[in-house]
């Protein structure tokens, strides 16, 4: 015999707000412990979209993370705007991300750009700080 509802599936239903709890990164530790939602997951985002190059790792579609390795010796006037725009573009692939704004770069060792920017999300704003090689 084959049922004739399946259960929930013939109810009307409705997702107000896409869940955002993930495991915990304690980057201090190097360990996963317990959970982080909404800003603290939007961090954690924000972390491993900067934190990976892309294309350089099969498991992660083509639009994730960020390009940076063509940017090494590079004159620092044109890596400026283009790190700007690279962070831009990667970060806003992310739905719960509306903007990234308020850059600022600083050069305190040869050969390193200090960025350091603000990303606009729905749980908040988020003060990020990265650095990159040229």
């Amino acid at each position: 015999m084959i049922p004739s509802t399946v259960g929930f599936l013939d109810k009307d239903f409705e997702i107000e707000e896409q869940p955002t709890k993930v495991y915990k990164m304690d980057l201090e530790e190097a360990s996963i412990r317990g959970f982080t939602d909404r800003k603290g997951a939007m961090e954690q985002a924000v972390f491993r979209i900067l934190n990976t190059e892309r294309y350089q790792f099969i498991i992660y579609p083509w639009y994730y993370g960020i390009e940076t390795i063509d940017l090494y010796g590079e004159p620092i006037t044109w890596v400026c705007p283009e790190l700007e725009r690279r962070i831009t573009e990667a970060l806003m692939m992310d739905d719960r991300i509306t903007g990234v704004t308020d850059f600022e770069h600083d050069i305190r060792v040869k050969g390193v750009i200090h960025t350091s920017f603000t990303v606009h999300t729905n749980y908040g704003d988020l003060k990020v700080e990265r650095e990159v090689n040229i």
